[in-house]
C-alpha cells in the first residue's frame, strides 16, 4: 500500500463500525454525526485521525498487515494506490461501522480498534435519546486518512450580491412575565419547599424548576441553549428566547420571534451577543435563511439579515451557525457565509474554485469542514482548515483520504476530529484524529479491544446542515483527550467509565469508572481537572463530579439530591450547564400530547448550596 509523501503507515485506528443517527445528503457533504472511539496515530506527520461518524460507520479495514488492516483498504490515513501528492484509499477507511448503538472500538489483531459512534449518531444520547445507537464491529482495523497537508494562500472571493444589515422591525420588544417556579413544581411562582423537604445532608438544594410556558406546534420544538451571561441563563424555542435569573429562577425578559428559531451556535460572544437564525416565514417552505443579532444581557434584538442563496444547490433549509471573536459563520451544503456580530457586516461568501466550506466550529480558533467537487459523488473529498475569522482564508488545510468525511470536532484548542466513511450500516466506518497547531497529523487515536464510546453530539436532525461543536461526553485538555464509553447494561444497572487517550501517541492512558449503578459524561475541563455530568438513576440524584487528569475516581463537587431523581431523570435528551456553584440540566426538546400537559411540561430545573 504506497503512502504519502514522509509519511508512514497508520498503526490503527479504534471504533468500529456503527450507523449515524442520521445522514447527510451526498452532495456536498454530510458526515455522521455520532462520534466513534479514537483511533492510534500514524508514526509519522499523517492526516488527523478521523472522528466518529456522522453518517457511515466505522469499520477497519480487513487487511493483513502491521496494523491489521486490508492491504487494499486504505483508511484515513492510507493512501491510494495511485500517484499524487494525496494518494488516496481505495477503499473504506479504518472503521467500519454498523448501525446500532455506541461507537466500539474494532476487534483488531492489532493493539487497540476504533471506537463506533454513540447512541443516536454524533449527538445520540444514552437512554432518552431516540435515534438507534451504533454497535461496533468485531473485528476492524483503523487506517490513517490523511495524506498530506498543504498550506493555502488565497482566500474565495465575496459574492456580489450581498444582504444589507438592518434593525429588525418585525421582531418584538422584550416583554417580562412575573410567572415563575421556584421550587414547587406547580408554577404558582411560590416559593415553597416541596422539592427539598426530602434533601439529605450533604445534598444540593433545588434553587427552581421551570415548566414550559411557550405555545408549540403539534409535534413540539427543539431547545437552543441555554446558555449563562452573568447572572443569566437564556434558552431558546420555537419562536421564543427567554431569560431566567441564575438564583432563583425569575423571568428577566422574555423575546417574541416573528418565526421559528432553525439554528444557533453554541458560542456567545465575551459580551453576551449572540447570532440566531429564524426562517423567513411561517410556511413549510421557509427557508432558514434569517439572521437576528440578540443582546442576551438585555433581550434586545440587533440587526437582521438574510441570508441569499448563491446558486440552484445552496441548500437552506438548515445553517451551521458557530462563534468565534467578532465572526458568527452561516455554512451549509453548497456555500457559507460570515458576518460581523458587532455590526452585521458580511466578511466573507462563497469561494470560487472547487472547494466550499460547509460546516464551522468556533471558539478561540474558527474551523471549517470543506468539500471539494469530484465525479464521483459516492466518493466525497472533505478537507479541515482553520480559517481567519475576519477573511475565511485558509490559513493551513489537511486533506484525508478520499471518502473520508469531517464529522465533528470534539476539541478546537487542541484540535480533535472525527471523521467518518460509508453511507450505509454496512460499511460504515469511523475514526478519531489530533492535529497539531499547523494542521500536521499529531495522532490518530486507538482505543482497546471492546471499548465502544458514545459522544452526545445533540438529537436535531438535520438534513443538508450540519453542526460540527456542541459535543458532550467528551474534553481535552493539552495533552490528553477524555471521551465516556457507551453505557453498560449488562448488569443489574447502567454504568460506564471515562477513557484517556495520549495525545501524542493516541493510545489509552487511563480509565475511570462511574459511581456505582450511574453513568457520566465528560462537559469540560475545570481547574485543570476533567468536568463529568453524573447522569440521575433510579433513587438516585445526579450530579457533577471532577475527575483528575491523572485518573481515579469522580469526585462529587455538587450532589443532586436522590429525592429528585424521578424529576431529573425525565428530562429528554438533558443539556447540562455548570458555574459558579450551580448546575443547571434542560430539556433538548420539549413535546406533549395535548395542551394542558405542554403546560405541564418541566424544562429546566437549578441546583445549588
Amino acid at each position: 500500500m504506497t503512502q504519502p509523501p514522509g509519511q508512514q503507515p497508520p498503526q490503527g485506528g479504534f471504533g468500529a463500525p456503527q450507523e449515524p443517527p442520521h445522514g447527510v445528503p451526498q452532495p456536498p457533504q454530510g458526515p455522521p454525526q455520532t462520534p466513534p472511539p479514537p483511533a492510534q496515530p500514524p508514526q509519522a506527520p499523517a492526516a488527523p485521525p478521523t472522528p466518529p461518524p456522522a453518517q457511515p460507520g466505522y469499520g477497519y479495514p480487513q487487511q493483513p498487515g502491521p496494523y491489521g488492516q486490508p492491504q487494499q483498504q486504505p483508511g484515513p490515513y492510507g493512501q491510494p494506490q495511485q500517484p499524487g501528492p494525496y494518494g488516496q484509499p481505495q477503499q473504506p477507511g479504518p472503521y467500519g461501522q454498523q448501525p446500532q448503538p455506541g461507537y466500539g472500538f474494532p476487534q483488531q489483531q492489532y493493539p487497540g480498534a476504533p471506537v463506533p459512534p454513540g447512541p443516536g449518531g454524533p449527538g445520540g444520547g444514552p437512554s432518552k435519546r431516540k435515534p438507534a445507537m451504533i454497535i461496533g464491529a468485531a473485528v476492524v482495523a483503523l487506517l490513517v486518512v490523511g495524506t498530506g497537508v498543504y498550506f493555502a494562500t488565497s482566500g474565495g472571493d465575496d459574492d456580489d450580491d450581498k444582504p444589507v444589515a438592518k434593525q429588525s422591525e418585525e421582531v418584538q420588544k422584550p416583554s417580562v412575565s412575573p410567572s415563575v417556579d421556584k421550587g414547587d413544581g406547580n408554577g404558582t411562582g411560590r416559593e415553597d419547599d416541596d422539592l427539598n423537604s426530602g434533601r439529605k445532608d450533604g445534598e444540593a438544594k433545588v434553587l427552581w424548576l421551570q415548566k414550559n410556558d411557550v405555545d408549540l406546534p403539534r409535534n413540539g420544538a427543539d431547545v437552543y441553549g441555554p446558555w449563562l451571561v452573568g447572572d443569566t441563563v437564556v434558552k431558546g424555542m420555537y419562536r421564543t428566547m427567554s431569560a431566567y435569573a441564575v438564583a432563583d429562577g425569575t423571568q428577566k425578559w422574555t423575546l417574541k420571534l416573528p418565526a421559528d428559531i432553525c439554528s444557533a451556535p453554541q458560542q456567545t460572544t465575551t459580551d453576551g451577543k449572540i447570532v440566531i437564525a429564524i426562517k423567513n416565514g411561517t410556511t413549510d417552505k421557509a427557508d432558514c435563511s434569517m439572521l437576528q443579532l440578540i443582546d442576551l444581557n438585555t433581550g434586545k434584538a440587533g440587526w437582521k439579515k438574510e441570508v441569499k442563496k448563491s446558486g440552484l444547490f445552496d441548500m437552506m433549509s438548515d445553517l451551521s451557525m458557530a462563534i468565534s471573536g467578532d465572526t458568527v459563520t452561516a455554512g451549509r451544503t453548497g456555500a457559507s457565509n460570515a458576518f460581523r456580530v458587532s455590526d452585521g457586516k458580511e466578511l466573507f461568501g462563497k469561494r470560487s474554485g472547487n472547494c466550499q466550506p460547509f460546516a464551522f466550529a468556533g471558539g478561540t480558533k474558527l474551523i471549517a469542514a470543506t468539500s471539494c467537487r469530484t465525479d464521483d459523488a459516492d466518493n466525497p473529498q472533505h478537507e479541515i482548515e482553520e480559517v481567519d475569522p475576519g477573511t475565511g482564508k485558509p490559513k493551513w488545510t489537511y486533506k484525508p483520504a478520499r471518502g473520508w468525511e469531517v464529522d465533528k470536532v470534539y476539541s478546537v484548542s487542541p484540535l480533535i476530529v472525527s471523521l467518518t466513511k460509508g453511507s450505509s450500516s454496512d460499511d460504515k466506518k469511523w475514526s478519531i484524529l489530533a492535529l497539531r497547531e499547523n494542521g500536521t497529523l499529531r495522532s490518530q487515536l486507538v482505543g482497546d479491544k471492546g471499548d465502544k464510546f458514545a459522544p452526545d453530539c445533540g438529537g436535531a436532525f438535520t438534513i443538508f446542515g450540519k453542526r460540527l461543536d456542541g459535543c458532550t461526553g467528551v474534553a481535552a485538555d493539552a495533552n490528553t483527550f477524555y471521551m465516556a464509553t457507551q453505557d453498560d447494561t449488562s448488569g443489574s444497572a447502567r454504568t460506564n467509565q471515562v477513557v484517556a487517550f495520549n495525545l501524542n501517541t493516541g493510545k489509552p492512558k487511563w480509565k475511570a469508572k462511574a459511581p456505582a449503578g450511574q453513568t457520566v459524561k465528560p462537559l469540560g475541563m475545570e481547574g485543570g481537572n476533567v468536568l463529568l455530568y453524573v447522569n440521575a438513576a433510579y433513587g438516585k440524584g445526579g450530579g457533577i463530579a471532577t475527575l483528575s487528569p491523572s485518573g481515579g475516581s469522580p469526585q462529587m463537587v455538587l450532589k443532586h439530591p436522590d429525592s429528585t431523581s424521578s424529576i431529573e431523570s425525565s428530562f429528554y435528551n438533558e443539556k447540562i450547564l455548570y458555574a459558579d456553584g450551580r448546575s443547571f440540566v434542560a430539556s433538548g426538546r420539549v413535546s406533549a400530547s395535548n395542551d394542558k400537559e405542554e403546560l405541564e411540561t418541566k424544562t429546566m430545573m437549578a441546583f445549588g448550596k
